[in-house]
């Protein structure tokens, strides 16, 4: 019963409940906000002296550790192998990018911005190429906005 009530509560299909009458909405737009933000705080506060390598590997052992603990709740359905075959590296990149960026001197009120700005002007045309996306013209003003937000960000 209590691993059932935890599984709910840490699933974030639409149509989960974490608790009743709760909606899972609002848990999923606080969570990764939340996360977010406290991922950037943190990379932020790591010591300038420390080094990046070490910081990311005790980052990802944590988090394994964290992950070990939740394998009861999110069993594996194929096996370890097939598991491992559906994964992407790209994590990775994103937490040296970020380590790397504040460390050369990146605010941590623009740099997040900026990151995402950026990334949804890239992904705009991915999405068109790749996945048949659809833009519409209020689409269309957004990424106006995005480009502007850049300009304006960058500005001393």
């Amino acid at each position: 019963m209590a691993t059932e009530y935890i599984r709910n509560a840490l699933d974030t299909t639409p149509n989960a409940s974490i608790l009743s009458p709760c909606s899972c909405s609002t848990f999923q737009s606080a969570s990764p906000s939340a996360s977010t933000a406290l991922y950037h705080l943190f990379q932020k506060i790591t010591p300038a002296n420390a080094n990046p390598p070490l910081a990311l590997i005790v980052t990802y052992l944590s988090a394994a550790i964290i992950c070990l603990g939740l394998f009861p709740f999110y069993p594996l359905k194929n096996g370890l192998g097939a598991a491992v075959r559906q994964l992407n590296w790209a994590s990775v990149g994103l937490e040296v990018g970020f380590l790397l960026a504040y460390r050369s001197g990146w605010n941590i009120s623009l740099a997040a911005i900026v990151a995402n700005a950026a990334v949804a002007l890239i992904l705009v045309p991915l999405g068109l190429l790749f996945f048949k996306d659809k833009v519409t013209p209020i689409n269309l003003v957004g990424v106006l906005v995005c480009i502007v937000g850049l300009v304006m960000a960058n500005l001393k």
